[in-house]
């Protein structure tokens, strides 16, 4: 997998998410048992944000330091993606001086015309369309909690954004089933859908996506949701939130899913929109669990990639 980009997760085989789940899991108990894991020796990770970040900033930079490489961090005023530079100008520089490019961005072709003109690994961060490595700590996430991924059914109840649509791919390699509830209008991309199904239909999962969020959770071993309004979206702020009431995950929502299912949220949360305190911090979250596995499944996939 050495020198392989992943701006969709579509870009990758069932097995190679498989080694890259596989990757993290060790270097996470590797890290934990205090053993040092330099593979990355002198490598370097440029980190491109047209986008405020915690998660991904952190565990990107923090994952290649304990890597033993390092990250050099270019906010949108250092760089100024096709204004100041072009697209493919800055891919073409960045790859004289760094290893990979992991970018987090707005439009996704943004991600796309950086793959397709740099000579290193590009990682897409997370964009409009898409958020990879998201999905990947989510599947390491329901692994350690469930014990396995082929089977498990996922209820995603809210928005049809870019979180889900790599959900959705990724869950239908891996051999598990979702269940989206989304207000009408705000379904996932019927493109994504079609290749999600597709996909599903190969590896014995299931994706099934309508607007009743009871039905969606019955029968869940996993609960996720994310938020309403997503950065971009402030304009249409009044709005979604007409839309997408009755669509909260509460502690109705989790009775009828019944007792085992656990609850999932990309954070950040918007507390008392699309989920309550009383779930987000209760006894079935695992939404903390969740955010640390960004920092180690983003490490497996650098450990291959870069």
């Amino acid at each position: 997998m050495h020198g392989r980009d992943l701006v969709s997760l579509d870009d990758f085989t069932a097995a190679e998410l498989v080694e890259v789940l596989d990757r993290a899991a060790d270097l996470k108990r590797r890290l934990r048992a205090g053993e040092a894991t330099p593979v990355l020796a002198g490598r370097t990770l440029a980190m491109i944000f047209e986008k405020p970040s915690l998660r991904t900033r952190v565990t990107f930079e923090v994952g290649m330091r304990q890597l033993g490489g390092g990250a050099v961090n270019l906010a949108p005023s250092d760089i100024q993606l096709g204004t100041r530079e072009s697209v493919p100008d800055a891919a073409r520089n960045l790859s004289r001086w760094v290893d990979a490019i992991m970018a987090r961005t707005f439009a996704h072709r943004t991600v796309m015309e950086l793959a397709d003109a740099a000579t290193v690994p590009v990682i897409n961060g997370l964009s409009d369309w898409e958020h990879p490595c998201q999905a990947l700590a989510d599947l390491l996430t329901i692994q350690e909690h469930l014990g396995r991924l082929d089977g498990v059914r996922i209820a995603w109840v809210g928005d049809g954004n870019n979180v889900l649509h790599s959900l959705l791919l990724g869950a239908a390699k891996l051999g598990a089933s979702v269940a989206a509830a989304t207000p009408p209008g705000y379904g996932p991309a019927e493109a994504v859908v079609a290749r999600g199904r597709e996909i599903a239909g190969r590896s014995g999962a299931s994706l099934v996506i309508g607007h009743e969020p009871a039905a969606a959770v019955r029968g869940a071993d996993i609960i996720y949701t994310d938020v309403w309004v997503s950065m971009g979206q402030e304009a249409e702020r009044a709005q979604r939130l007409r839309d997408f009431a009755g669509y909260q995950v509460n502690a109705a929502l989790l009775r009828a899913a019944g007792p085992g299912a656990k609850v999932m949220h990309c954070l950040p949360a918007h507390r008392g929109e699309e989920i309550t305190d009383e779930v987000l911090d209760g006894p079935r979250s695992i939404v903390l669990d969740q955010a640390e596995n960004r920092l180690h499944a983003q490490k497996g996939l650098l450990a291959l990639i870069v």
